[in-house]
């Protein structure tokens, strides 16, 4: 039995950025010999096991055949006799098919160390083309290496533009498209995942309201010659991907009759649909109409005190959409927050009010705090 270095730790360990987790691939061995050895059950469906000790994946070396529709179609053949050069054959992008033993020889059957000092994303075999998951993997590496100058090969690129327009495409469930696109949110050019399924055509099929909203919209002070410009600009100021994902699919939402059943048909966690709809309701503001009234009741739905990080957010992706705006309006916003932390005033305390028309009578004293400010 053999164990490998592989993929993304390997990759990420040439380019000198962190590896944030590291999955081996054993050669030489069976399911029955890694449970006997100590090994935990990953996958229900595939030889993947946990290392008894650290919780690392160990997979047994295997070949996958394409045997069905859809990206769960697939023939898995694993055992003893499955070598390491098969293993890696059966990968998506050079660049991930790469492996180092347990006494430090590297392995490339692939070309993937070139393609890595050349910065190309480049598919391995034609048989990238029978799972429509890795059009969203490609486009989250484009996100994640093109910083560095990584561009997916043009060869790639032909074969991306056939699977955008196969049948196939559409068997991508919504959770699996969430989760490449929201680990996307946190790589250093987030925009790049969408721009690489739009080139090739599959984001107008897997979410057309991205396209026909975010991507075709110029709307309040987006830069028409950049339609990612909010995404960019923000991307600058939070590392958040809430943050992110609630500017990059704002305008999206905006154009939507049902916004929150389209967040949740995309399986958008509570988190990202919690900003979007503070952001739809604070859309409507504008730096010259603004009550007093109408921010204070704002604020209080954002609950500052009682959920600070929903506030940072909000203030945070709204800076990234409305840049001018926020700067007018962020010092009210502030100022309400912090009149929800004072205690009750005195004249409100020695009046006798109680219940719901105590609650007005210092919602009103707020409003007109507030309304000096603004004046």
């Amino acid at each position: 039995m053999k164990t490998y270095l592989v993929g993304g730790a390997v990759r990420d360990q040439l380019l000198d950025l962190p590896v944030t987790e590291r999955d081996w691939v054993v050669v030489g061995s069976s399911p029955e010999e890694m449970l006997a050895a100590g090994y935990r059950r990953a996958d229900s469906e595939f030889p993947v096991f946990l290392h008894p000790e650290t919780g690392e994946e160990y997979a047994l070396a295997r070949t996958e055949v394409k045997s069905g529709s859809g990206y769960k179609g697939f023939q898995v053949e694993y055992g003893p006799h499955i070598t390491l050069e098969q293993d890696l054959l059966r990968r998506d992008l050079t660049i991930n098919a790469m492996a180092i033993s347990e006494s430090g020889d590297f392995i490339d059957v692939c070309g993937g160390r070139d393609d890595l000092d050349n910065g190309k994303l480049r598919h391995i075999t034609n048989a990238f083309t029978e799972d429509p998951v890795r059009l969203l993997r490609i486009a989250r590496f484009a996100a994640k290496l093109g910083c560095w100058g990584f561009r997916v090969a043009h060869e790639t690129h032909a074969l991306m533009k056939t699977m955008a327009r196969a049948e196939e495409l559409m068997s991508l469930n919504a959770e699996r498209i969430w989760r490449e696109m929201s680990r996307a949110f946190a790589t250093p050019q987030p925009w790049r995942f969408f721009e690489v399924l739009q080139r090739c055509g599959a984001l107008q099929r897997l979410i057309p309201e991205l396209v026909d909203g975010t991507l075709a919209s110029s709307h309040g002070e987006q830069d028409r010659s950049d339609y990612m410009a909010p995404l960019r600009r923000v991307v600058k100021q939070s590392e958040d991907p809430v943050v992110r994902s609630g500017v990059a699919l704002f305008e999206s939402v905006a154009h939507l009759a049902k916004p929150d059943d389209w967040m949740q048909r995309y399986r958008i966690d509570k988190a990202g649909r919690q900003l979007l709809l503070d952001l739809l309701h604070f859309h409507p503001f504008s730096t010259d109409g603004a009550q007093a009234e109408s921010i204070m009741q704002f604020v209080m739905t954002l609950k500052p005190k009682q959920q600070p990080l929903r506030f940072r957010r909000f203030v945070a992706a709204a800076q990234g959409l409305w840049p001018r705006r926020l700067e007018a309006l962020l010092p009210h916003l502030e100022f309400s927050a912090d009149l929800l932390e004072l205690p009750l005033p005195e004249e409100l305390l020695n009046s006798g009010l109680e219940g719901k028309a105590l609650g007005e009578a210092l919602f009103a004293w707020r409003v007109v705090r507030l309304n000096e400010v603004m004046n």
